[in-house]
Parts: structure tokens; sequence; C-alpha cells
């Protein structure tokens, strides 16, 4: 009887540490950094930014390149009807459900080079690191390359059944709506039912990601381990007031849109500073009829956004901007409605257990962590309705995002990637 437990101590102490211990297979950081370089001249702006929207000629252009390196490392490729691009590769045991990882390629208007390709990018490096090391993983793989994630997470969101007909409606940076946009990439708006996937159907989804904030740079901290990520709501609000001749309206009788326009602004910083926690609410957009000199604005239409990782506080907070306006429309005898976009994002926490690998892979690749929250909306947010998630998180330089100085060096990127597949080859081991 001792015999025997002392056996299965052993084989439970011995497969504990081999579950600890990395796979010894090492990405190939210059790889990386070269189709970064390669990628970026897709859509490459004289400021050295990024003009990559969804569905414009460069995204187009960017899409065919990157699919021509994933047929190249050996995955069946294929477009679905939201335009996903999306890579399998066999595992040992088909029985079992795939393993997924990946990031999207798509820009902002002047964006920067890193959010979204150094994820998309390392995916692709890991598969090729499995290849150059004949390393067959138990569980499938897929290597996602989300669409149109810049412009409300379609392609992701599209995966969990959350487009409606009004969002297909919606017209894009590039000019085409999300329909035709759909369309323009390979997809199909009118089949969209057909992407739809189950909870699980994947067996998890790891992001890697820049960090698009200051926080590890500040802290000296090589990976940050996400937590959660806030839930991002939008909405328009018009104020309208009397158009009329600025010189020859007194102050007294003006009912000007723009000047309500501003205390709402200024209302909304005053509610979200006036609660506790990590809230952030925005007002990033204004457009000004009819924009003349020598005519008082007599339509503002103000793009507002919150974000927060609790869905009840984004609402409760909106509530709150909602009764200050009221007070705004009476005061300057104007009107204030909000409509609510039709895209939004829901908070979602990462999973635990993946939390846990991520860590474990750091440590075990010596580099230092830290848990945090993040505060930009990503295609791992859409995928934690159906499937358990982690985000691996990268420093960026001067904390500098969707701008062309966006930055991250070399050795973290790398760093990041060998993090992402070691955390991968243990899902895959449990």
């Amino acid at each position: 009887m001792k015999n025997t437990l002392l056996i299965c101590l052993v084989l439970v102490s011995c497969t504990a540490i081999a579950q600890a211990q990395p796979i010894n297979l090492k990405i190939n950081q210059q790889r990386i950094q070269t189709r970064l370089l390669e990628l970026s001249k897709f859509g490459e702006l004289p400021n050295g930014g990024i003009g990559r929207v969804a569905y414009s000629k460069a995204d187009q252009e960017g899409r065919a390149y990157f699919i021509g390196l994933m047929k190249k490392a050996g995955l069946d490729v294929k477009i679905d009807y939201a335009g996903n691009i999306i890579g399998q590769r066999k595992g040992k045991n088909p029985a079992l459900k795939p393993i997924a990882f990946g990031s999207h390629i798509d820009s902002v208007p002047n964006g920067g080079n890193y959010d979204g390709p150094v994820g998309s990018i390392s995916g692709l490096e890991l598969i090729e690191t499995l290849n150059e090391n004949n390393y067959v993983t138990e569980h499938p793989l897929e290597l996602i390359i989300f669409a149109n994630e810049e412009g409300g997470t379609v392609g992701s969101g599209a995966m969990i059944g959350k487009i409606t007909p009004d969002a297909l409606k919606s017209v894009t940076q590039s000019g085409l709506t999300i329909a035709d946009g759909i369309r323009a990439i390979g997809g199909n708006p009118d089949s969209l039912n057909k992407v739809v996937r189950k909870k699980g159907d994947l067996t998890a989804f790891i992001e890697l990601h820049i960090e698009q904030g200051g926080i590890l740079m500040t802290e000296n901290q090589q990976i940050g381990v996400v937590e959660g990520i806030v839930g991002i709501e939008h909405w328009d609000a018009t104020v309208e007031g009397v158009p009329n001749h600025a010189g020859t309206t007194p102050m007294a009788m003006r009912r000007d849109a723009l000047l309500a326009a501003a205390k709402l602004i200024i209302a909304l910083n005053e509610v979200i500073t006036s609660h506790e926690g990590k809230q952030v609410g925005t007002i990033g957009k204004l457009a000004v009829e009819p924009g003349a000199y020598n005519v008082i604005p007599g339509k503002v239409v103000l793009g507002v956004e919150i974000r927060d990782l609790s869905y009840d506080k984004i609402w409760s907070l909106f509530h709150e901007v909602e009764a200050k306006a009221r007070e705004i429309a009476k005061a300057s005898e104007t009107t204030i409605i909000f409509k609510k976009s039709s895209v939004g994002v829901t908070p979602a926490l990462t999973a635990k257990p993946i939390q846990d690998k991520i860590i474990s892979s750091a440590k075990a690749l010596g580099f230092s962590y830290r848990y945090m929250q993040s505060g930009a909306g990503h295609d791992s947010q859409e995928i934690a309705q159906i499937a358990p998630v982690g985000m691996i998180f990268i420093p960026s330089v001067g904390g500098i995002s969707h701008s062309p100085k966006e930055f991250s060096k070399g050795v973290d990127i790398g760093n990041g990637a060998n993090v992402l597949l070691q955390t991968m080859l243990a899902i895959d081991r449990n």
C-alpha cells in the first residue's frame, strides 16, 4: 500500500512538474519584426502612420499578403461570411475543439503599425515555430484574423451573432457600409447566421496585444496579464437650438446649440470623475451646423463614449449624464436627444485558468508581469461570450497608440510571442 501511494505521489508530482515546465520551443523575433515592416507598406502614409482602415483597398491588399503567408505556413485558409480570415492546423486528436489565437490587421485612420498586427503576426509565428520543430499539438489550432476590429469588433461580433441589420447599414471609414465592406473582402452579409459559433466550439482563445497605455513601461514590467476588458458604449447626442445672425442677435436672446454642447462636454467630465473607479468618458466627435463664422450654431452632434468593466456602471453613469443634459437643455432653451449606437461592446472577464497559464509561462521564461485591465476594446471581448479567453499585453513605448508614433520594442514583442506560444502549449497539454 505504501509503495502504491509513493508511486501515485511521484506520478502526480512529475505530472505537475511537466505541466509547469515550458516546452523548449522559441519563436523567431526577427521574422516577426520583418513581417511587421512588410505589412506596414499596405496603407503607409507619408508621416509614417497607417491608413489601412477596414474594407479599404489597403486593407484588401494587406489581407491578401497575410493570406499568402498563412497558406505558405501550411494552414488551411478560408474567409468566413463576415470576412474573418481563418487558418486551420490539424491536431493529433480531431475530436478536440480548436485552440484559437490571433487579432486583426485593420487600422484606425492615421494609426500605427502595432495595434493588431503584433498579435496577428505573432500568431502566425507560433504556427511556423511548430512547423519548424515538427511539433503537432493534441488540439486543432486556428489562427483568426478578425475583420474590422477598429470599426466596432465587427468580425468577432458576427461570430457571436451580435451584428444586427441596422449595424450593417453603418457607414465605415472606408466610405462603404459594413454590408458592402464585408462583400468587398470576400464575405456575405446575407449569411452571417452561418458564421455564429456556440459555447464549446472553441477550447480557448488567446490574444497577444500591445498595451496601448503606459502602465507596463512606467512600472518596468514585461508582461501584462489582462483580468478583464472594459465595456464600451457610444451615443450620438444631438443638441438643437436656433441658427441666427451672429451680428444682430443679442447674447441674451440666443439659443446657441454649441454653447449648450460645450456645457454637456463639461458635465460628462464632472459625472465621470465624481465616482471612484477606473471608468472613463469621452466626447471625441463634434459636428457643428451650419458651420460659419457669422451664424450662431443651430445644431451640434456629439459622439459620447463611456467605458468600464461593469455594464451596469456604464449605464448608471450615462443616466447621470442624461439628467445633466435635461438641466442644460432647459436652461439654454435647446433640446438634447441621445441615440445609442447599434454597435457596442460588452464588458468581459478573462478566464482565470488561462491567466494562471500566462503567469506560469512568463515566470518560466524569466519575465516580470502584473495583472491589469484593458481600457481598450478587443476581439477577445466578443469571443469571451462563447469561449474562455486570455489576453497578454506587452509594453507600448510612451503609452502611445492609435498614432503614427505607436511603437513597441522588438524584444518586448518577442517576449510576448514566446508567452503566447507557451500558454497555448500549456492549454494543449491540459
